[in-house]
């Protein structure tokens, strides 16, 4: 049975000191500083003044006096509350209302087997279920993708969940997707291409699952919406060591720097967003971008040595992006510094410079989620 609903609180988001900390301004005027119960990066939700949901915390004289439950996206309640995941999902199966594991019905939660422990076991007669469940806050406009930032966890747990399937054991993992315009789902092989490479490989042998659900803004009960596609063909296609980046870069005071055969340029300080491509080495080219000792080669490697990377963002594909990109990036600039990278193609610049961070705005993540996801949309199978 699921809890039953605390009041709650509407408000705006601030800031995000780490992962487990929000600041929101509360619609009565007050600033709180709430826990956030889903440590992701949800650089594609936590914009300023996104609308945010919280209750008290349940555990009276707490640090942080306020939870995080919720949060909008284009108006449409968003749950953020990883630990009430799992107990909608555990609601959701022995209800039966999960299309496809009909007749399965809880039979504990927090199982241990061997050094792992998965989050339900389900059980029909003497069989056994084991289930790890997953919350999916990563979203396009018809796409939903797994995780947001790396996870070793995630990766070992499909593993050997794979591994006791081999032993004849049944096994599964239900991603509940918060997102009811969801259609599709992938692992994300831009964020991490480790687990979206093992995924590929287990998931013939996974009862798996991505369900959408729709919430309203109390975030009681979900209402399950459909299974979502699952287009293999194109994580195998395009989760390589290849594609295109953008590079995001702080320049913390206004520099003139040589930048090799471009001579000396001003650059005023700010955040720089760079565009380039790697056909293969794309992990290498990224890892070169981090270090600062380095032979100077590209244009990149002047101002990164002037400069700190705040950001790299890797988009994995079969296809040359990387011009499209650059145009894309320059649509949204405060500024760009002309001829940078681009001497060996038409484009004006591959180097655009911004007053903000543009990982924290919706009109630079927008850019990214076209190229990671939305793109998806016109080549998925029918």
């Amino acid at each position: 049975m699921l809890r039953i609903a605390q009041d709650l609180y509407r408000g705006t988001f601030v800031s995000r000191p780490n992962r487990f900390i929000a600041i929101v301004r509360l619609d009565a005027g007050s600033i709180v500083t709430c826990h956030m119960p889903n440590p992701g990066r949800m650089w594609e939700l936590l914009f300023p003044h996104a609308v945010l949901y919280v209750r008290k915390a349940a555990r009276p004289g707490r640090k942080t006096p306020y939870e995080v439950a919720g949060i909008e996206r284009d108006g449409v309640p968003i749950l953020l509350d990883t630990q009430y995941n799992n107990d909608v999902a555990a609601w959701l199966a022995d209800t039966q209302q999960i299309p496809g594991w009909e007749g399965w019905h809880l039979a504990r939660r927090e199982v241990t087997v061997g050094d792992s422990r998965f989050d339900l076991l389900l059980q029909k007669g003497e069989d056994h279920f084991y289930v790890e469940v997953k919350s999916c806050t990563l979203f396009s406009r018809s796409g939903a993708m797994f995780p947001d930032a790396v996870t070793e966890r995630g990766r070992k747990h499909i593993l050997e969940l794979a591994a006791m399937a081999d032993q004849g054991i049944r096994t599964g993992v239900l991603f509940l997707v918060h997102w009811d315009r969801a259609r599709w789902f992938l692992p994300d092989y831009h964020t991490d291409p480790a687990f979206a490479e093992a995924f590929y490989k287990v998931a013939p042998k996974l009862d798996w699952k991505a369900l959408a659900l729709r919430w309203d803004n109390t975030f009681t009960v979900p209402e399950p919406v459909r299974l979502l596609q699952y287009p293999a063909g194109i994580l195998a296609r395009e989760n390589q060591n290849r594609g295109d980046y953008m590079a995001v870069l702080q320049l913390a005071q206004d520099r003139e720097i040589d930048t090799g055969a471009l001579g000396l340029r001003q650059y005023p300080a700010g955040f720089y967003v760079y565009v380039g491509s790697a056909r293969r080495g794309l992990a290498a080219r990224l890892a070169r971008h981090s270090r600062l000792r380095k032979q100077m080669h590209w244009h990149i490697d002047y101002l990164r040595d002037k400069a700190s990377v705040t950001a790299l963002i890797p988009i994995r594909t079969a296809d040359d992006l990387e011009h499209d990109l650059a145009a894309a990036v320059d649509r949204i600039a405060d500024w760009r510094v002309d001829e940078f990278g681009a001497t060996d193609c038409h484009c004006p610049s591959h180097l655009f410079g911004f007053h903000e961070n543009p990982v924290h705005t919706p009109r630079f993540m927008a850019v990214v989620e076209d190229f990671r996801m939305n793109r998806l949309d016109g080549i998925l199978p029918v």
